[in-house]
């Protein structure tokens, strides 16, 4: 049955299609409400310029903030950084018509960080990586 077909390594085109052809299957089913893609990418620097905490995150077009990454240097941890940068994309967001955060961390990660700050368990996969869990999580907007 998946004789005369082969697997290749994707090339901008090859992406291109795969997404068209996602998200029009999608859009037939849900329409969308917010444009495919937009980014919120921040940083936090000293005054010296000395990048110290960044988060990595878009809105997706189901409004839905997906936040990828968020790191805050060691040297610069419990002192309400990853707080700070949370809550000013959270705002962003919010103007921008998201009505839903999502991520996921690992048990050894942040946790108890995004607890504190609303975030509810979602969900997670257990034994991943060996011995802990990844953990996705999720907090209403509006």
């Amino acid at each position: 049955m998946t004789e005369g077909f082969k697997i290749e390594t994707c090339n901008k085109e090859d992406i291109t299609t795969i997404l068209t052809g996602i998200n029009t299957y999608n859009w037939s089913k849900v329409s969308a409400v917010a444009d495919l893609w937009t980014s919120l990418d921040y940083v936090i620097k000293t005054k010296n310029g000395e990048q110290v905490a960044g988060l990595l995150a878009g809105i997706g077009y189901w409004n839905g903030l997906e936040i990828k990454v968020l790191w805050v240097s060691e040297s610069h941890r419990n002192q309400g950084l990853g707080s700070l940068i949370l809550k000013h994309v959270e705002g962003i967001a919010r103007e921008k018509g998201a009505t839903i955060a999502m991520l996921d961390t690992f048990d050894f990660q942040a946790v108890d960080f995004y607890l504190k700050n609303g975030y509810e368990k979602a969900g997670l996969i257990s034994n991943f990586p060996s011995g802990h869990q990844r953990i996705y999580f999720s907090k209403r907007l509006i």
